[in-house]
């Protein structure tokens, strides 16, 4: 079977949708997959082999390569096509490559369009963004969304098209669980791992830390527009000294950095699926996370994490002590948290969904 791909931005592990892809197709080794996305910078070869991919980038490594995605990478999908000829088309996020992925699909109807929703703030978008949005699901055969919230999504959109979830993973040989934590002195540790924008809420998980008491720490690990902003909101609260801010770590070190703390914690405004949660979960930490999103699938209040009222400081401080001060309740949080991840969120496991539903939607596929 061959494939097209589809995706406005491929650096393998800067993002979820970008390290799915890799851990997915690297398990398909018997499907030939070609990716066709932007370049963003400079320097980027246009061709590379990353994994089991074949990874075309086009553009100049500017700014202007997004919003000239769609029409180039369409023109380059038909060139591809007629060498090849493609079983079928995947588009990851319903974006610029996504796009591109539209105007073929517009072109060869016979050609089965699999869309991945993987967004995480829907409501953030621009109008125009929107309005492409949704012509993009509208016009997929087959679409998969990374949770429930995303496939609810979908169906309001596209009342036609099968919607599966196929969940983002874990890997579980990295993320081990932890047999014993050491720790430093008396001392309580919080982390959360995190894009610094406002849709992850990190302004209030410093809010919160600010009102707890004195021997609880907070580790930022991620980088982001908002980090001044966030910076000078620990200064002024006066917990400058208690919160660090690591910037981006290389994926291969998270597992060290989750081993030092004694809780995760995101209080998302908004949340495509959160697999950083989901790899704390795996190292045996319990989480603290708010009901945005994708986040609820996992994140059952009082079973696999708790759960916090959304723009609510104080509410998520009485959530980290309550986790701080329960052993009993953090074992047990802890526990059934790894449970979950091992049965449903394991990359071996959601590889097999995924090849299921690239060979049925081929095999059935009608072309009307």
């Amino acid at each position: 079977m061959r494939i097209l791909l589809f995706s406005t931005a491929y650096l393998p592990f800067i993002g979820g949708a970008e390290l799915a892809l890799k851990e997915i197709t690297d398990r398909l080794v018997d499907i030939e997959f070609d990716l066709i996305t932007a370049k963003l910078k400079r320097g980027l070869p246009d061709f590379e082999k990353i994994g089991n991919v074949n990874v075309h980038r086009i553009g100049a490594g500017s700014i202007f390569d997004k919003p000239l995605l769609p029409n180039l990478g369409f023109l380059k999908a038909l060139k591809f096509h007629k060498k090849k000829k493609y079983d079928l088309i995947h588009g990851i996020m319903a974006s610029q490559g996504s796009a591109a992925a539209y105007l073929f699909k517009f072109f060869n109807k016979k050609i089965p369009f699999v869309l991945t929703l993987q967004e995480g703030d829907l409501e953030r978008n621009s109008p125009l963004d929107r309005f492409w949005q949704r012509r993009i699901v509208k016009k997929a055969d087959i679409i998969t969304a990374i949770s429930s919230y995303l496939a609810g999504f979908a169906k309001k959109f596209n009342k036609k098209a099968p919607v599966f979830v196929v969940p983002n993973g874990v890997d579980l040989e990295k993320f081990k669980k932890l047999e014993a934590r050491s720790k430093r002195g008396e001392g309580k540790t919080i982390i959360t791992v995190s894009r610094l924008v406002k849709k992850n809420g990190i302004d209030i998980l410093i809010k919160a830390v600010s009102l707890l008491i004195s021997y609880v720490s907070l580790l930022i690990v991620g980088d982001g527009k908002e980090r001044k902003k966030l910076e000078k909101l620990a200064q002024k609260l006066g917990i400058k000294d208690k919160v660090r801010f690591l910037g981006s770590i290389s994926p291969n070190e998270i597992p060290k950095y989750l081993s030092q703390a004694d809780v995760f914690v995101r209080p998302s405004r908004s949340e495509g699926l959160g697999s950083a949660f989901l790899e704390a979960m795996a190292l045996g930490l319990p989480v603290i996370g708010s009901s945005a999103g994708g986040i609820p699938d996992f994140l059952k209040d009082g079973e696999t994490g708790l759960i916090c009222e959304k723009e609510n400081s104080e509410d998520l401080a009485e959530k980290i002590m309550r986790l701080l001060e329960d052993e009993n309740l953090r074992l047990k949080l802890a526990e059934n948290g790894r449970k979950l991840v091992e049965e449903k969120y394991n990359w071996g496991k959601i590889a097999s969904e995924m090849e299921e539903i690239y060979y049925e939607t081929v095999n059935n596929y009608s072309g009307i």
